[in-house]
């Protein structure tokens, strides 16, 4: 017994030392999440989960694992701003059926791929909106990620999110045959407050609130909720330290959810400049999901990608334009499991082609959504904070596909690839 014990202590102690281990990174240039500007031959050292040391010339203290990333641009771990973890393209498989159908078991096995692959392609970091129909399942994902029993992106998660009653779907059966909800229904401010304490009490992170949607198949979107319904929501989850977010495709529902107080708005495809200055005015940001609307196009309006887009593609553009012009705050978040996870890229990409300059498509990605969400421990290449690095070649300040090629993810401190050469 006591030989296991000294063993047992030995190989924690390699752990460790192995754990705090410094490693000097030296890539070409290091884009720090903040400056627009690309910094070349800057360096940074890492020493357990932080980072130690940013800037030219770093002398690789003794004992330090050196990692040249000649050609590559270091920047901040990408942060993930809309995702659905439970979801994979609606090509494969429509919304119906993945919540009616697909057992859960079958959705956690592909979570689980999921974040694997989210995180591979350089987001360390995700806000998930929602398990549309899987319950709290993402609570446990959470865990096994932080664990270490999976690997996967730091999550934020929102667990059921909240509809108004009759709002939502699953649709189209025998009328008053109970469905199962792909969301927590709730009916005024009361129901709204037990539903948002219940989701915080196992675990959310998020509290996520729509603020309009369609009651029927074929109808238009239409505000479903209240101020004062969202508003309670709201408070519920800052009281707790949490941020709100909310779905939002009208202009209607848009002013009630800003009013309501919530943090950012989610799609924001009729909003108006009115809207877009209250948005300004009050702090909200909007979380735009271009790469849902142009995957939406391609899956059942048959776009090739091609210009001119379908007018949903259009109007999307549009709306995420004039928030740029009303000095809005733009979270990067493409609605990810609408298109596949690992390409979360498309959403940058449809950023940059949207009219948004690539310097500020990254730093949305980065030290932007991370001040959106209160992280202050991410989103830079800074002394102090977590150690969450990407790399890739080219440079993503110029054309963000840059970010299609990420080959190094460090999280922190922690190598999960390298396949730079």
């Amino acid at each position: 017994m006591r030989l296991l014990i000294a063993m047992a202590a030995t190989i924690a102690s390699l752990a460790t030392s192995a754990a705090a281990e410094p490693i000097l990174l030296r890539p070409a240039q290091v884009f720090d999440g903040v400056d627009p500007h690309p910094h070349p031959g800057w360096q940074v050292l890492v020493e357990g989960d932080r980072i130690a040391a940013v800037g030219p010339n770093l002398t690789a203290p003794a004992g330090a694992k050196v990692v040249d990333l000649p050609g590559e641009t270091l920047t901040p771990g990408l942060i993930e701003g809309h995702s659905h973890i439970f979801l994979h393209p609606y090509n494969e498989t429509k919304w119906d059926d993945q919540v009616l159908h697909e057992p859960l078991a079958l959705r956690t096995a592909r979570a689980v791929v999921h974040v694997r692959k989210t995180l591979m392609a350089g987001f360390t970091t995700e806000r998930d909106l929602g398990t549309e129909g899987a319950g709290y399942a993402d609570v446990g994902i959470k865990q096994a990620i932080n664990q270490g029993i999976i690997p996967g992106p730091r999550m934020l998660v929102a667990t059921k999110a909240n509809v108004a009653r009759g709002a939502y779907g699953p649709k189209g059966f025998e009328p008053g045959v109970k469905i199962p909800q792909g969301a927590e229904e709730v009916n005024g401010p009361d129901e709204m407050r037990a539903a948002a304490r219940d989701q915080i009490a196992v675990g959310a992170d998020v509290i996520k609130i729509y603020a309009d949607y369609h009651y029927l198949p074929g109808e238009p979107s239409r505000p479903t909720l209240t101020e004062e319904e969202m508003a309670a929501g709201v408070q519920v989850a800052h009281d707790a330290g949490r941020i709100a977010a909310a779905h939002a495709t009208t202009a209607e529902g848009m002013r009630r959810a800003i009013l309501a107080g919530v943090d950012t708005v989610e799609h924001g495809y009729g909003g108006t400049p009115e809207v877009f200055k209250l948005m300004h005015d009050r702090g909200t940001a909007l979380c735009p999901t271009l790469g849902a609307s142009e995957a939406y196009a391609r899956y059942f309006q048959g776009w090739n990608g091609q210009e001119p887009a379908p007018e949903s593609v259009q109007e999307n553009r549009r709306s995420f334009q004039m928030a740029m012009r009303a000095g809005v705050k733009i979270c990067m978040g493409g609605d990810v499991g609408v298109f596949a996870h690992g390409q979360n890229w498309l959403e940058m990409e449809a950023m940059q082609h949207a009219g948004m300059p690539a310097p500020q498509v990254m730093i949305a990605a980065t030290s932007g959504n991370a001040s959106i969400f209160h992280l202050a421990d991410r989103g830079q290449v800074k002394p102090g904070l977590l150690a969450d690095l990407v790399a890739m070649p080219g440079d993503p300040t110029r054309d963000v596909s840059a970010a299609e090629h990420v080959n190094f993810v460090m999280k922190g401190g922690e190598v999960f690839r390298n396949d730079v050469r």
